[in-house]
């Protein structure tokens, strides 16, 4: 019995991760597309209005973090990261322990460094929110006034910010938050693959076979 309501709540634990990880690409890729439109606007405004649209430059430096870091948990996920471990695939069938091993010791190692980041970013997150003071009294400018949408937009203004003033400029927070929270998915998907094994397969799910890893490797689906 408790057995069974172990390997319930790590399935939905690995199925949780899973569609996080795979909703953090989705909002990714849209920032792509929103990224591509800003770029195309600036370019219509060059050519046929001679004005750039302000702000582009910082708008891709801003759209970078969140397109990287939004992406690299579902590349975890599937096993997408720059690697070099065609051995361990070839041998994976004929050896699977020893396979298993080794992807057990990457992910333990992986699942440190990206535990380490998580850890270092995220005071610079809270430092970054907390010059906000969305809940607490602002040290300077105007105090709140009661309204809720007023005084967000005067806390907003006091956050440390990204851009050139005057040009674009966006509270730091944001994307101090992504990187923070990317770091730490990654922590728990590498974390389940140490204890569930490298393709992330809960508790009763069939593993992925040798050719089905090198068409993963390739980018190839089924």
């Amino acid at each position: 019995m408790q057995s069974q309501i172990g390997i319930q709540v790590a399935r939905k634990l690995t199925g949780l991760a899973k569609s996080l990880a795979i909703g953090a690409n989705a909002v990714g890729t849209l920032t792509v597309l929103v990224l591509v439109i800003v770029m195309n606007i600036d370019v219509v405004a060059r050519g046929v209005f001679h004005s750039p649209f302000l702000g582009v430059v910082e708008i891709v430096i801003f759209s970078m973090i969140f397109i990287v870091f939004m992406q690299l948990p579902d590349v975890v996920r599937v096993n997408r990261l720059t690697r070099s471990d065609g051995f361990l695939v070839l041998i994976r069938d004929s050896h699977p322990r020893i396979a298993d091993a080794f992807y057990r010791v990457i992910d333990g190692i992986s699942f440190v460094l990206m535990a380490l980041i998580t850890y270092a970013t995220f005071p610079t997150l809270v430092e970054a929110f907390e010059t906000c003071h969305y809940f607490t009294p602002p040290e300077f400018g105007p105090k709140p006034t009661g309204d809720l949408w007023t005084d967000f937009v005067a806390a907003t203004g006091r956050c440390h910010y990204f851009g050139t003033l005057g040009v674009f400029t966006v509270p730091w927070w944001p994307a101090n938050a992504v990187i923070t929270g990317s770091a730490g998915l990654c922590t728990v998907l590498f974390f389940l693959k140490v204890v569930f094994g490298h393709e992330l397969k809960a508790p009763g799910e069939p593993p992925h076979t040798a050719d089905e890893e090198l068409r993963d490797s390739a980018g190839e689906t089924s």
